[in-house]
């Protein structure tokens, strides 16, 4: 029973001084989860480990790893907040002269605050580790990065020129592609290998294209005419094939850092309500078992 219940009728309610929370078990529950979830973590991470291993079929295929990872981060959640919202009801003290109500709630509201501690302890852990991680090998990454700077300076630069080399060819074509193939072998490649760069960068390649290609395969080949066109069509299947299984790969990608986000903000969700509950049971108990004492005392002769 609350205190305006019990106050005298036309008596002015007294507030009391004492704050509703108390932050001693929050953060000893919170404390708690951190140090559980650290350890199932490692755990987890040395189980994982000998799932995967660079010797053919004595691996677990990727998508069961992924999915016992996704498992286990769930499970490491879920045990760590029951287990840090337990102690934070059983370790707060019992107030006095609160309605069950109000002690239900605030038991709920120190669960919930004991798991959000320790969730933010932990992605403070994760990313502190990251950034060290991230630091030490700056300096060996920095140099590399120079250089790949420039190798990609000089790549852009590269791709430019081939475009307009393209063009450059297309002026200067011979009226006789077998001439071209039979006389200098290296241009003829060069040149076919800046005809199928400006395909894969505009998407398509025309047939005039796909004739000049076939032309100059038949002069270096000896194939015929219609089985050069033939090579040139499985040449250019086989690279739109690589790319719509970049695609999928990419899409693939996707798909699974969307659910693995879904997944996580749900585990989350659901450790918050169990850290609550589990602090509202803890806290029950510790008042059942208090009064318990008393009432054995009051009875004592």
């Amino acid at each position: 029973m609350s205190v305006v219940e019990n106050a005298p009728a036309g008596a002015t309610p007294i507030e009391s001084s004492k704050p509703a929370i108390v932050w001693g078990p929050v953060i000893g529950g919170a404390l708690a989860a951190t140090g559980i979830t650290l350890i199932l973590l490692l755990l987890g991470s040395g189980v994982g480990l000998t799932m995967v291993s660079p010797w053919s079929g004595q691996s677990s295929s990727a998508t069961t790893v992924g999915i016992t990872a996704a498992i286990w981060l769930v499970v490491v959640q879920w045990l760590s907040s029951a287990i840090g919202g337990y102690l934070t009801g059983r370790l707060r003290t019992k107030w006095v002269e609160v309605h069950s109500d109000e002690v239900f709630f605030r038991d709920t509201a120190h669960g919930f605050l004991s798991w959000a501690l320790a969730t933010v302890f932990v992605a403070g852990f994760l990313a502190s580790s990251l950034t060290s991680l991230a630091s030490a090998s700056a300096n060996a990454v920095g140099q590399v990065a120079q250089n790949a700077i420039s190798v990609g300076v000089s790549a852009a630069s590269a791709r430019n020129a081939d475009s307009t080399a393209y063009y450059v060819d297309t002026l200067l074509r011979p009226a006789k592609a077998a001439d071209r193939a039979q006389s200098d072998d290296g241009a003829a490649a060069a040149e076919v290998s800046r005809i199928l760069l400006q395909g894969a960068a505009s998407g398509q390649l025309p047939d005039g294209d796909k004739s000049y290609i076939a032309t100059i395969i038949s002069a270096r080949t000896g194939l015929s005419e219609t089985d050069a066109r033939n090579r040139v069509d499985a040449v250019l299947k086989q690279i739109d094939d690589a790319k719509s299984a970049a695609k999928e790969a990419a899409d693939k990608v996707r798909k699974t850092g969307a659910t693995t986000a879904l997944v996580g903000a749900l585990s989350l969700l659901v450790g918050a309500f169990i850290a609550s509950a589990a602090s509202a049971l803890g806290g029950r108990q510790r008042d059942e078992e208090e009064n318990l004492l008393v009432d054995t005392r009051v009875r004592r002769p």
